[in-house]
């Protein structure tokens, strides 16, 4: 089976308010990159959604998120900040579990800003060697999450351990993520993670808000959207791609969320390109 690739792979810095162009599931359903990303929100709060867990965001906060982790957040017009793509080759020594990171002092804030502003204005250069400033600037960036990560332990009086449930909604996101092509339904989860499905739904939504089925949905939907956005295949080969049956059961379920026709969806204005989280 072919898979369309969902981001260019060279390291590249995009404004949180630029990456809802095209519509809101930009940033809301779920999804999950090929590479690395770091939100930094500056202004604004909501709510995201990493592996699973709900948890509430604002000002100077910051989430590391690897790639093939599953993730979205809520996105307010108030809402501004940066976002890092890493790209697929940074060569770094990166966490390999979601972070999210709260510098309390201004000086951390400050350092950070001034990382990722060098980091922009050597992408932007059109000086000899501005590609390989900008990764040692990247680099830099990766110390800075290693410092932050070890004041985060201080604060913390006693290890943290994630509750059961937590870890069972992190392992149905993961097989969610590898499988959701495959056409399975939330029973064939459930039995795989050794639960009822009803156990599974009732952990899924006091985690993230959501039902098991729902973030199943979401993830397939938001895929369908960005292979109908991005590509130029067939309605036909995008439901056979992610596991339907038929075209027209497809076409019925796309309509159901997003409220068009996978056709009209495909010849909507788009907005400009740009990355996306």
């Amino acid at each position: 089976m072919t898979i369309i690739p969902d981001t260019p792979s060279q390291l590249r810095l995009t404004p949180i308010s630029r990456l809802a162009a095209g519509g809101r599931w930009r940033v809301e359903a779920m999804r999950s990159l090929r590479e690395p990303v770091l939100l930094w929100f500056t202004q604004g709060q909501g709510r995201i959604t990493v592996a699973g867990t709900t948890r509430a965001y604002g000002p100077n906060n910051a989430a590391f998120i690897p790639p093939g982790v599953m993730h979205g957040f809520e996105i307010a017009p108030r809402v501004q900040g940066t976002v890092v793509f890493f790209g697929r080759n940074h060569g770094l020594d990166l966490p390999a579990t979601p972070q999210f990171l709260r510098p309390r002092d201004p000086i951390s804030q400050k350092e950070l800003i001034a990382t990722l502003e060098a980091i922009q204005r050597e992408l932007e250069s059109a000086r000899s060697g501005s590609q390989k400033a900008a990764q040692h600037h990247l680099g830099l960036l990766g110390v800075w999450m290693d410092r932050q990560l070890e004041r985060e332990k201080a604060f913390e009086t006693m290890p943290h351990r994630p509750a059961a449930s937590q870890q069972l909604v992190a392992r149905y996101a993961s097989l969610l993520e590898r499988d959701f092509r495959s056409n399975r339904a939330v029973a064939d989860y459930a039995e795989a993670l050794g639960v009822t499905p009803t156990h599974l739904t009732r952990v899924c939504r006091g985690a993230c808000g959501k039902g098991a089925h729902q973030l199943l949905e979401d993830r397939i939907l938001f895929e369908a959207r960005r292979l109908l956005a991005e590509t130029r295949l067939p309605v036909k080969d995008v439901a056979e791609m992610l596991g339907f049956n038929s075209p027209g059961y497809f076409t019925r379920a796309f309509q159901k969320t997003a409220g068009v026709t996978p056709s009209a969806f495909r010849k909507k204005p788009a907005g400009p390109v740009v990355p996306r989280v």
